[in-house]
């Protein structure tokens, strides 16, 4: 029976055209929820334009790039020692053994050193560490 005391008639009659419920509280039964109207936010949708807006032009610049970038690697101008050289940090400590060119002053000699180093063939002489097999 408790059920009962809650169960609202909200049938329309004919004779107010409108449910019980409206005529004693003056307003619709809610039952669950329902759908209120959408109120239109101008400032929300004016923010929303504006960041599409600028996602857009982000994501047309990016694409530029990276078509710029694509022919850049696909040419075969593009130097490859750029791909291929090691970082510093990554180096080994010593690197291998070469000829001495010539001696420039008690510290300082001159390698025989390969291009493709990129180091300046004039070291210190503690920089020099004898070879052993």
């Amino acid at each position: 029976m408790a059920t009962a005391e809650f169960a609202f008639n909200n049938n329309v009659y004919t004779a107010t055209k409108s449910s019980l419920f409206k005529v004693n509280y003056k307003k619709e039964l809610r039952m669950g929820f329902d759908i209120r109207k959408k109120k239109k936010h101008v400032k929300v949708e004016e923010f929303v334009k504006e960041m599409k807006n600028r996602y857009e032009e982000i994501k047309a610049v990016l694409v530029k790039l990276q078509k710029e970038m694509k022919r850049y690697v696909d040419t075969k101008d593009f130097p490859m020692e750029l791909i291929k050289r090691a970082t510093k940090k990554l180096m080994e400590k010593y690197i291998g053994s070469y000829v001495v060119k010539k001696i420039i002053s008690e510290n300082m000699v001159e390698l025989e050193l390969l291009v493709s180093l990129r180091t300046h063939p004039v070291v210190n002489m503690r920089r020099i560490v004898k070879y052993q097999e």
